[in-house]
């Protein structure tokens, strides 16, 4: 890149740094993790602000009857530097003081985290809990993300040039920005195109019921609007006021996090008047922190593939016999999924035809380890899990289920697994970078075309897909789509997979080869920052 390159500043929710550093949830804060280490590692002028959650996201655990529980720890974080720096914000007519830290020591670029939790604030537990609590409380977690985050950035002494919000959670930092130049004198209009001009924004979730809305008589309530009126704040987010809707109007341009998720997004907000175009940049991975050098070592010499990734599987099976007392065997197949227990994941699809696959368990001709928390809140997904968990009391030596789902376990899982198994209803993955860190591993990925893999599939060559690329706009009901791709994930499982995996090694061997070979350049997180450098922070104009 010839032209200068903007100093950029990054405004997320959750950051997944460390499995120590509990201020993650999931693959959003994954995502945000690995371009913090990305950006250091390259030298790119990027900066990140995010909160020191007190408790972080849910500790997740099972019960002895097999049920999900919920469970907060407060942390203490022995990687945080005081900057010295405190701003203020107003939340319900209240002064909120915001304590400003600075990350040091896990090889990331300046990242800073905010905090609330002062004797000074009576709202200390403001930055308590990661997407815990209800309406008033996220919004004043996002005013102090937003607002709070803008400021820290002016008490630092940074100059910004770029602000890019990922994830609509950011969203309140375009209105401190609106409200800056209203406050040199500014009108509101002319405000927002400077604002504009210097945003950029990352939707995620691509289903519409997944993105953020508020009342807005709750937002003015909580001093959120920072100033702007009622009108104005529907001009920007429309009433409910939506917090994709108001980062897709107040961005110059905006990215989805795949190319089919761009096409997903694009019609999505389709009916979105004055928004930003939303173009397609696939996320992609930190390779230190989670691939193992020696299987890209080994796939580039063709050599000693299959005895570096055996210690990887029996590594796993050691980390599997400690956590649970399961003793799998090296020799059997063994299939990883680990993501979040959403509804639409369909983490339990594979056992749904027990007549097909309560054989291959018996026969221990398959082993599965499962991990993925639900949200708290969320029933259905805790129900998926209670599911999963039964599973493991019927057929104990070929299913494990590991519990409150971590870095650590997403790692030991992506680098000993042989398959990857991956199957949400298409198309409302919007990326998955777990089979992106299982494919440079030479886990194999076995997974329904969505998110990232449609762009990497080469079938029977480097993995393989099932579903044939049918989404839910292709049926009546969602139980159609799923009876069509349990057919067509037990027919590639009994035809393809079981078959290579025990009749043909060298074939299975070279799989694994091409898997790596095909993934580790374009998918690492040096492809990603050069494409938000050049299509997204970057002026073209």
């Amino acid at each position: 890149m010839n032209k200068k390159l903007p100093n950029t500043a990054y405004f997320c929710m959750e950051y997944g740094i460390d499995s120590k550093i509990k201020t993650y949830a999931g693959g959003l804060g994954i995502l945000a993790g690995d371009y913090m280490k990305g950006a250091h590692d390259y030298h790119y002028p990027l900066i990140g602000l995010g909160l020191k959650w007190k408790q972080g996201y849910t500790d997740q655990r099972i019960d002895e009857e097999g049920n999900p529980y919920d469970s907060y720890h407060n942390n203490d974080y022995h990687c945080l530097e005081d900057t010295g720096v405190k701003v203020n914000v107003k939340i319900r007519e209240r002064d909120v003081v915001i304590k400003v830290w600075k990350v040091v020591n896990y090889g990331v670029c300046p990242l800073y985290f905010l905090d609330t939790d002062l004797p000074e604030n009576e709202d200390a537990w403001i930055t308590g809990q990661l997407y815990g609590w209800f309406g008033e409380e996220r919004i004043a977690q996002e005013m102090v993300l937003g607002i709070g985050g803008v400021r820290a950035l002016r008490a630092l002494g940074h100059e910004v040039e770029v602000y890019h919000f990922n994830e609509g959670h950011a969203v309140f930092a375009g209105l401190e920005l609106i409200k800056e130049k209203m406050d040199k004198g500014l009108s509101f209009i002319n405000a927002k195109c400077k604002t504009i001009d210097e945003v950029v924004f990352t939707t995620h979730t691509p289903i519409v019921q997944g993105n953020e809305s508020h009342p807005l008589h709750r937002l003015m309530y909580m001093g959120a609007n920072n100033g702007l009126t009622f009108e104005q704040m529907v001009d920007i987010g429309g009433a409910p006021f939506n917090m994709t809707v108001a980062a897709l109007r107040l961005s110059r341009i905006s990215n989805a996090v795949a190319q089919l998720h761009a096409e997903t997004a694009n019609k999505m907000w389709m009916h979105i008047d004055n928004r930003s175009e939303i173009i397609g940049i696939t996320n992609a991975i930190h390779m230190p922190t989670w691939v193992d050098e020696n299987m890209i070592k080994a796939a580039e010499e063709k050599s000693q593939v299959w005895e570096n990734h055996m210690k990887n599987k029996h590594d796993l099976i050691a980390f599997v016999k400690e956590r649970t007392g399961v003793a799998l065997d090296a020799d059997k197949l063994l299939i990883g999924f680990s993501r979040r227990a959403a509804p639409y994941k369909r983490s339990n699809l594979i056992f749904t035809d027990t007549e097909i696959i309560e054989p291959l368990l018996r026969e221990g001709k398959i082993q599965i380890v499962f991990s993925g928390k639900a949200h708290p809140l969320d029933d259905t997904g805790k129900d998926i899990i209670k599911n999963i968990v039964n599973m493991t009391k019927k057929y104990p030596n070929s299913v494990v289920f590991l519990e409150n789902y971590d870095m650590t376990i997403g790692k030991m899982l992506t680098r000993g697994s042989d398959i990857w198994l991956n199957n949400p209803r298409r198309p409302l993955e919007a990326s998955g970078t777990s089979g992106m860190k299982a494919a440079m591993n030479g886990v194999i990925n076995f997974s329904i075309l969505d998110g990232w893999w449609p762009e990497a599939c080469n079938h029977g060559v480097n993995g393989w897909q099932f579903g044939d690329g049918k989404a839910l706009e292709d049926f009546q009901t969602e139980e159609e789509l799923d009876n069509h791709d349990l057919k067509a994930l037990y027919h590639v499982l009994l035809n393809e997979v079981i078959p290579t995996y025990y009749n043909n090694k060298a074939k299975w061997v070279e799989m694994m080869i091409n898997s790596i070979n095909s993934t580790k350049d374009y998918f690492s997180v040096k492809r990603m920052l050069e494409e938000y450098f050049e299509k997204m922070y970057i002026k073209n104009n």
